[in-house]
């Protein structure tokens, strides 16, 4: 069983910056494939970034990209989001999710609050 505990949502302001970190424990970190999701409100969840298990390859979602850039610490076995120039459209629930790489199974954070605004 996979444990994943998000931190560091918050406020701020358009053009600011945020950095989220996701904890994980209860499994081998390097086995875990590691995304970023995020949902507003009345809308569906949606992918904003994945990282591979050794953090050699990387994904985003066209909106965020050049952005955003998500980065893991095997060691410490913690995935960040680090979220710059953030715009209004970028509030939401931030999601951080662990996918096992040899069955699939996949766990989710709590998540955490995200707003941009003046």
């Amino acid at each position: 069983q996979v444990q994943l505990v998000e931190s560091g949502g918050g406020l701020a302001q358009p053009g600011g910056s945020l950095r989220l970190s996701c904890a994980a424990s209860g499994f081998s970190f390097s086995t875990l494939v590691m995304s970023w999701y995020r949902q507003a409100p009345g809308k569906e969840r949606e992918l904003v970034a994945t990282i591979g298990r050794f953090g050699g390859s990387t994904d985003y979602a066209e909106s965020v990209k050049g952005r955003f850039t998500i980065s893991r610490d095997n060691v410490k076995s913690t995935v960040d989001l680090q979220m710059n120039s953030l715009k209004p459209e970028d509030t939401a629930v931030y999601y951080c999710k662990a996918r096992i790489w040899w069955n699939g199974n996949e766990y989710w954070g709590q998540g955490t609050q995200v707003t941009v605004s003046s």
